[in-house]
């Protein structure tokens, strides 16, 4: 299942945030964790339920002075490593990650109001081309790894595995927070790269949303995305990828990356068989719908 995320990934939507939003969420979450959850034994004479700031402090890797500053707003440019380590020394879930990452970019005026958004629009005709191709497995993604139109056959082949959750499905989330994805790439640390490759090219050539999906990964996912991300070379557009379908078992799938022109950096991604065994049993997929 794909994270529900706070909001939307637009940073232009984020809304207008009060005088100290940041540190009014830190201390916030401080002081509804107990010492219990926390790990931390809850010790005689305590006034609050939660925890004391030295106590999340230690817990963080920083300096109490320097988590009063934060919470104060006396400082608002807290880095991501910071942010990470507060995330896991209070607990939160992924959605409050993302929540407490947004509010760390908002207070440092990271967002630029003007950065435009990728282009959704897929050509009419492209959507033609799409209709010709079926049913073979076949996407057209952005630029940043959203899907944005498939064939039937890419949703049979996708849908099943839960790749088709979001809105718009995103195949960087999918990969690196949703758990069903190590089960459904068994190559998933190949797919992870490539995933992770494609994020810092774009992002490397100025395109700040590519940028912003890279900085919630790194919240959401850790070091199973940051590892790959600072690894990355430029992502293959030809290859081999194996599947693990729910109900077609294991799948050997040629993949070509086709440019789409007059699109902003849009592709047309299609999957082929790569053995008799994997046409057979896309076959078998798109007969048991045509036979229902």
């Amino acid at each position: 299942m794909r994270l529900a995320l706070a909001g939307p990934r637009n940073p232009d939507s984020l809304g207008t945030m009060g005088d100290n939003e940041l540190g009014g969420f830190l201390r916030a979450r401080r002081e509804a964790l107990t010492p219990e959850l926390a790990g931390l034994p809850a010790g005689p004479r305590r006034r609050t339920p939660g925890l004391r700031r030295a106590e999340l402090a230690t817990l963080a890797g920083v300096s109490v002075e320097y988590l009063t500053r934060l919470e104060q707003g006396r400082d608002r440019r807290p880095s991501p490593e910071i942010i990470t380590a507060l995330a896991e020394a209070l607990r939160l879930s992924p959605d409050e990650r993302l929540h407490l990452h947004r509010l760390s970019k908002v207070a440092s005026g990271a967002y630029c109001a003007d950065a435009p958004e990728p282009d959704r629009t897929v050509r009419p005709a492209v959507r033609a081309l799409l209709a010709a191709l079926e049913p073979a497995p076949a996407v057209v993604v952005s630029r940043i790894g959203e899907v944005l139109a498939r064939t039937e056959g890419f949703a049979r082949l996708a849908g099943p595995l839960g790749l088709l959750d979001g809105e718009p499905p995103s195949l960087a989330y999918y990969v690196f927070t949703d758990p069903r994805a190590r089960l459904a790439f068994p190559d998933w640390d190949t797919v992870a790269a490539a995933r992770a490759a494609e994020l810092r090219t774009a992002a490397s050539l100025g395109d700040t949303h590519a940028a912003y999906v890279a900085d919630e990964l790194r919240v959401l996912a850790g070091p199973s995305f940051t590892g790959h991300y600072a690894g990355s070379a430029l992502p293959a557009r030809t290859g081999v990828e194996r599947w693990a379908h729910p109900r077609a078992g294991e799948l050997r799938l040629f993949y070509e990356c086709l440019a789409l022109p007059e699109t902003d950096e849009q592709q047309l991604v299609v999957r082929l068989a790569a053995d008799a065994a994997t046409e057979a049993a896309l076959t078998a997929l798109t007969e048991a719908v045509v036979t229902r």
